[in-house]
């Protein structure tokens, strides 16, 4: 794999900054504000600075929000498994799946469907994972705030960059995945 440390044209790694080791390098500056907890909540309460209950304030491109309903709404992750990875989630900041009401419920299975939907028709994945991770055992990351991954999965997605690297690939900015999902939302 090349890097910004190899010397150009040689196939072997360049003097650059460091001292050279062999391995190339892919530099992701970006993911330090995750690795620093930078967004992530201070507690379990709604002003604890829950992104999920942030986000429905925001402009739709500022809060990478993809669609609206009338008690759930739909997000990118920012943070994502894969390109197109979306969360659905009600706008009312509860952590437990029976604590939804009848009419939230619906919805987050209604904008599930639509969702599954608009990424097939701009990405064309062939399946999908979606679930609920209920608790921070469970593996949420934002267990405050229910949310409902759809991740979209292609065949030979997997590859050696998440299994050995623990790196993802994303072959387009979150801004323009959510301009092209709200593009083929359902009804839209």
């Amino acid at each position: 794999m090349s890097g910004v440390d190899d010397e150009p044209g040689s196939g072997r790694p360049g003097t650059g900054t460091g001292s050279p080791d062999g391995w190339g390098r892919l530099w992701t500056p970006h993911r330090m504000a995750y690795v620093k907890g930078e967004g992530k909540p201070t507690g379990s309460a709604p002003e604890d600075g829950c992104p999920f209950c942030r986000a429905p304030g925001l402009d739709d491109p500022d809060g990478l929000v993809v669609a609206r309903g009338k008690s759930a709404f739909v997000v990118l992750n920012l943070y994502p498994y894969n390109s197109g990875h979306l969360l659905v989630c009600p706008y009312r900041h509860v952590s437990d799946y029976t604590a939804l009401d009848a009419d939230e419920t619906a919805e987050v299975a209604a904008l599930t469907q639509a969702g599954i939907h608009a990424l097939t028709a701009a990405y064309r994945p062939h399946g999908f994972n979606v679930g609920l991770n209920l608790g921070t055992v469970a593996g949420a990351g934002i267990a405050a705030h229910l949310h409902q991954h759809i991740v979209p999965r292609w065949g030979g997605d997997t590859n050696f960059m998440p299994a050995i690297g623990q790196t993802r690939i994303l072959p387009e900015m979150l801004e323009r995945t959510r301009e092209t999902l709200a593009e083929h939302w359902p009804g839209t």
